[in-house]
């Protein structure tokens, strides 16, 4: 039996933007998901973090988190982001740490229950890249598409 979060890690790594980034999924407990990614894979000419890249991981947690949760539910869907908003709150000059959660008003029952009757739904996530100290640097607010694979 595969383990999902070797299986999300396969899926990053078959992606050569995200490999290149040294993206992995380093735990997930049903809620929330957590990704890593160093900071020497991600620099900018400032010697921080690249704002691409922080927007990155916190789409790629998005994503993967609503992938796993599918999974969960023992569902399969093609994940789009649609839209997000980002806001950048301070450099970050160690390596990237970032999570996802659903966010606060979404009905997570809901939502697999839209899926299954019409192949399509929509969630919308909350996610977060924290510095050394736990604090937040980055976050964004995403809405994805959840479509029946073809």
């Amino acid at each position: 039996m595969s383990n999902p979060l070797d299986d999300l890690n396969a899926h990053y790594q078959a992606m050569p933007p995200v490999a290149a980034m040294r993206i992995r999924a380093t735990a997930f407990d049903g809620e929330r998901l957590q990704l890593h990614a160093p900071l020497d894979a991600n620099v900018n000419d400032k010697d921080c973090a690249f704002g691409g890249s922080l927007a990155s991981l916190m789409t790629l947690a998005g994503w993967g988190l609503l992938t796993l949760k599918l999974g969960q539910a023992g569902l399969q869907a093609e994940v789009y982001v649609a839209d997000s908003q980002l806001r950048y709150l301070r450099p970050l000059y160690t390596d990237l740490r970032g999570d996802a959660a659903l966010a606060p008003d979404v009905d997570w029952d809901a939502v697999l229950r839209a899926f299954r009757e019409r192949g399509r739904a929509r969630a919308s996530v909350m996610a977060w890249v924290h510095g050394p100290e736990g604090e937040v640097v980055a976050e964004l607010e995403g809405r994805f598409a959840l479509l029946r694979p073809a």
